[in-house]
């Protein structure tokens, strides 16, 4: 059995007018000398809430990528209601007499790219693509890390040692020449049989074979100290299977730190995907991705600036806010920090 994080006993400040202990060693709540005042347990899932809730730079980037989810997810919509063309579509109308990109303007509030393609359309289809890339990718390289580190932190001995020197050669590997060489291999007809279509499942593929490595370190560090603890012991005396011991006791206590690394890793994989399309390897056209887009602006930029910034901004904004919320959700689930009052 799990015993995890004590609920911590606080007298409730939502009841309003003035508080203190009375002279009975109850609570009161308005400070009336009323005795017998209740107590009210807080879960640690409700410690980090009051905990996070006081952090506004962590509140101001969830609130940007639940924007940018709901932005993403509703990308046709979002696009109609702005009244502008889909992010694939060519209109020749939209270039200057010479053929050059037009800035931005009331048809096209972005601006238009040497195709004539709306940025703005592509800006946001591009928040779909690194979303898919960072969320899919880092929850698979989240299940991998997770579950090689359980089994090396738990069994110890031999699996240990093999599932460590395991992510030893894999953490070898330099992720970006990796990625050029998959991504190049995998571009045109796919791998495996055609299981990894070119495109956003490459790169997804990738993120999952070789960015599980840190999330396996770390749980592994965390399962060699639970596994010591009284909790596991009990459960052990109990007659607990090791896999209960395992999913049961000592996974649901890895739960803070998973989500943290996970929200770090996040924008590391969206930085790897604009990287390998930025260099022609990753997300192809017509399929729109920031990478690429800056790719596409580099030589125009003198001309057409707006096609570099749009899509700059866009992937700069949400990789602090992802850094960001990690920093906040770290300070709010750490057990050493300050204790709410």
């Amino acid at each position: 059995m799990t015993t995890g994080a004590a609920d911590i006993l606080v007298a409730d400040p939502a009841m309003g007018g003035r508080h203190g202990w009375d002279s009975a060693g109850g609570w009161d709540a308005g400070g009336q000398g009323r005795p017998g005042g209740t107590l009210v347990g807080r879960s640690p899932w409700r410690l980090f809430w009051l905990r996070l809730r006081r952090d506004r730079v962590a509140l101001v980037s969830l609130g940007f990528i639940v924007l940018l989810v709901v932005v993403a997810l509703a990308a046709p919509l979002v696009v109609r209601l702005a009244g502008v063309p889909g992010p694939s579509v060519q209109s020749p109308n939209a270039l200057d007499a010479f053929g050059a990109p037009t800035g931005p303007s009331a048809a096209h509030p972005f601006g238009v790219d040497q195709l004539g393609r709306d940025v703005f359309a592509r800006v946001v289809y591009g928040a779909r693509t690194s979303l898919e890339v960072g969320v899919i990718g880092t929850a698979i390289a989240t299940a991998i890390g997770t579950v090689i580190g359980l089994l090396a932190g738990f069994y110890r001995g031999l699996t240990d040692t093999l599932l460590s020197r395991l992510t030893d050669v894999v953490l070898c590997f330099p992720v970006l020449l990796v990625g050029l060489g998959l991504g190049a291999a995998c571009g045109v007809r796919g791998c495996v049989k055609g299981a990894i279509q070119p495109g956003v499942s490459t790169i997804v593929a990738i993120v999952a074979l070789f960015n599980w490595t840190y999330i396996m370190r770390i749980v592994r560090g965390q399962v060699l100290s639970l596994r010591e603890r009284e909790f596991v012991d009990a459960a052990r005396s109990l007659g607990a299977s090791n896999a209960r011991i395992v999913f049961r006791e000592i996974l649901p206590n890895l739960t803070a730190p998973l989500i943290v690394y996970a929200s770090l890793l996040i924008p590391a994989n969206i930085l790897l995907e604009a990287a390998l399309s930025f260099l022609g390897v990753g997300v192809r056209a017509p399929t729109a991705s920031w990478g690429q887009m800056l790719a596409d602006a580099t030589p125009i930029f003198n001309t057409a600036w707006w096609y570099m910034l749009f899509p700059g901004l866009a992937l700069l904004l949400t990789v602090l806010a992802f850094n960001l919320l990690g920093d906040g959700l770290q300070d709010a689930l750490n057990p050493q920090s300050r204790s709410v009052k």
